[in-house]
């Protein structure tokens, strides 16, 4: 469960629902009060939006024990990938308006269910939400880890108000070359956004700590989705992590790439990525002395 108290866990939310006023809370900056429900990037107001929420046993193997991973599903993004496999969440906005209230009650109802963890999922553009809901659930009995599920591009200003909150982070790190960011997700600085601030998640909670059942209960795991033509720029992500952020990485190669979405209309998204791509990107881990490989 988080460091810090339920009262301060309440003052964070305070100061990040402060910055919904003239949101500025991810990269993207996009200036609009969305306490009145005007929308920027991400299309969400005031008030977050649930799609789905429950167990889930298909997430890495540390989250899920025997209880399963405890997920809450978000609408919106603040990404725009055009291959996303969850698009009728991400840019169909899929899902139910939910208060403070009746979010803390979701979070409950999540440790009800006896999962491992609170993981939630894109929460990025809802994170004051988020903040605030938590106060109110941990108020409660709330005591389960949070896991904070990301695409990876998340503001360093944003991050550093999360630090005693959050306990397991669990960033994308999606592409490493500036045009690719922009042509496939509309974001040219997403590799020195997701870079700085998977340096500082790591800063917080270290290194993934896993109990003696197998199950996570702090720290850094590191998604990377492998894509044809290497358009993720495998080996370059694998170096950053194992230089700059620690060989001891807990890292999930994820090898499910397949084309959905708008992705065909890319001619190099149109495949999934061959079988020797993934061995060349298991190497390029390997290679970079990164051992700790979901």
């Amino acid at each position: 469960m988080p460091t810090l108290t339920a009262a301060q866990v309440a003052e964070r939310g305070r100061k990040l629902l402060a910055g919904l006023n003239d949101c500025e809370l991810c990269p993207r900056r996009c200036d609009v009060d969305r306490t009145r429900d005007k929308l920027g990037f991400c299309r969400i107001g005031r008030q977050a939006k649930v799609s789905s929420f429950g167990p889930h046993y298909g997430e890495e193997r540390p989250l899920v024990g025997r209880g399963g991973s405890g997920t809450v599903f978000f609408a919106g993004c603040n990404l725009a990938c055009v291959f996303c496999q969850n698009d009728d969440i991400s840019h169909g906005l899929a899902g139910r308006p939910v208060d403070d209230e009746q979010l803390a009650a979701i979070f409950l109802s999540v440790q009800e269910n006896g999962c491992e963890n609170l993981n939630l999922v894109t929460p990025t553009h809802v994170v004051a939400q988020c903040a605030t809901a938590l106060a109110l659930a941990m108020e409660r009995g709330f005591t389960l880890p949070l896991v904070y599920n990301t695409g990876g591009y998340d503001g360093l200003e944003m991050l550093r108000l999360l630090d005693g909150v959050v306990d397991i982070y669990m960033p994308d790190l999606k592409f490493m070359d500036s045009g690719v960011a922009t042509r496939l997700a509309a974001a040219p600085d997403y590799p020195v956004v997701a870079t700085q601030a998977i340096r500082e998640m790591h800063r917080q909670v270290g290194d993934l700590q896993i109990d003696a059942r197998g199950v996570a209960d702090r720290g850094l795991l590191v998604r990377h989705l492998v894509m044809p033509n290497d358009l993720a720029g495998t080996k370059a992500a694998m170096a950053f992590l194992a230089e700059q952020v620690s060989r001891n990485t807990y890292v999930n190669v994820m090898g499910q790439y397949h084309p959905c979405y708008q992705a065909f209309q890319h001619d190099d998204l149109r495949r999934r990525p061959t079988r020797e791509e993934m061995e060349q990107a298991f190497e390029a881990a390997r290679n970079a002395g990164l051992t700790r490989l979901d």
